[in-house]
């Protein structure tokens, strides 16, 4: 399932009872640029740097550091440089869930996430195929358990809801096109339910920047893990698809129909992903990517393969490289495991410890541009994770 309300939803909230409520926003002011950055030897986190080890350039040219801090988790273990006003390291963290199925992994993934991760005065935002919903401050202190169950049983109850047209949608195009119709007509009947099918999964470039909007006015370093299930849509089959064209191969028209309905169909992204990029790496929104590649079982929807010539087939490419890219741009990761719980748990581990580095740019001018950011370390061969840049306002 890819739902219709992909991103719109994150503008509109939804105001719900429980520990779960609408979210308010916080105005924060920041007198430096600060450049959260984790530095990794191989896979493990490197703890011993000093504001002597960095380099900060902005467009290319060398900046001054004021200070580093190292923060693990939400204590600030060492300063260096000039004191200044102390760091925001509170926590929001956004689970974002856009999945085809409920897999007993997301069950995994909460539980590390209560039991391991959230710690008092984090902040957790809760994002679903049907809504958006926000923990209240108070929430930590019911039992766990009891928070947990509530939480499982709103991400089922959405993401069966949510999958439910998306199903409905490809088992009403294999009936349509079981019916006694000519050709031309399947065709169309498949390029309407197809189109349909489209109009679920649309990524809303407002909705994705009015996001990055609402969480750059948070305070402390934000988090966003993105669960992403990969996508199959309906396709005919080559075999299936060689046999139309040859009983049809004396109508040019419907021959070449049938090559751009089928044969050669592609998509594009639909959405700005440069200006996405921009945007969340201004906010300081580390996005986490995890592309679940396991096969949705209710995907699978297509009952009578073989007389209706379709057959489910991957459709993701588009997203994947999208997110792909907004994840790297924001200094966050990227990755690909058909195990919902242990991408998690690797994006948790890659994203808990930090630095945070403050400088003032040289010849700041308020001009609306971006100003692209690059992070050295002296020696040499680390893996250096950071946001791209910021917009100059």
């Amino acid at each position: 399932m890819r739902m219709k309300r992909w991103l719109p939803v994150l503008a509109a909230g939804v105001l719900v009872s429980g520990p779960f409520a609408q979210e308010l926003q916080h105005v924060v002011s920041v007198v430096n640029i600060e450049i959260p950055v984790r530095v990794f030897k191989g896979d493990t986190f490197v703890d011993h740097l000093t504001l002597q080890d960095f380099e900060v350039l902005e467009n290319g040219v060398p900046q001054t550091i004021e200070s580093v801090y190292l923060i693990k988790k939400t204590e600030i273990k060492r300063e260096d440089g000039k004191k200044g006003a102390t760091p925001e390291v509170s926590r929001q963290f956004v689970l974002f869930f856009e999945m085809s199925e409920y897999l007993s992994e997301i069950d995994k993934a909460v539980d590390r996430f209560f039991d391991e991760v959230l710690l008092p005065g984090d902040s957790l935002i809760l994002i679903t195929p049907q809504g958006r919903y926000h923990m209240r401050p108070d929430a930590l202190k019911m039992p766990r358990e009891k928070l947990k169950d509530q939480l499982r049983a709103k991400l089922r109850r959405d993401i069966l809801i949510g999958s439910s047209e998306y199903l409905g949608t490809i088992r009403n195009m294999e009936a349509a096109l079981l019916n006694d119709s000519t050709l031309e007509e399947k065709l169309e009947l498949y390029s309407m339910y197809l189109s349909k099918l489209e109009s679920l999964r649309w990524v809303d470039e407002k909705g994705l920047l009015q996001f990055g909007e609402f969480l750059k006015a948070m305070p402390g370093q934000k988090y966003v893990y993105l669960f992403y299930q990969k996508e199959l849509i309906p396709k005919f089959n080559p075999k299936v698809l060689m046999q139309m064209m040859t009983a049809n191969q004396s109508d040019t028209a419907l021959t070449f129909k049938l090559m751009e309905n089928f044969q050669f169909f592609t998509r594009e992204v639909r959405f700005n992903v440069e200006a996405v990029k921009k945007a969340y790496a201004d906010s300081s929104i580390a996005i986490h990517f995890l592309y679940v590649t396991k096969t949705p079982a209710g995907d699978v929807a297509i009952t009578s393969q073989n007389r209706s010539g379709l057959e489910m087939a991957e459709q993701s490419e588009d997203i994947f490289s999208a997110f792909k890219e907004i994840a790297s741009a924001t200094g966050g990761i990227s990755d690909s495991s058909a195990n919902a719980a242990s991408a998690f748990q690797r994006a948790v581990a890659a994203s808990e410890n930090y630095y945070l580095i403050y400088y003032k740019p040289k010849d700041y001018k308020a001009d609306g541009r971006f100003r692209e950011l690059k992070v050295n370390v002296k020696g040499g061969g680390y893996r250096i994770m950071h946001r791209a840049g910021y917009i100059a306002k």
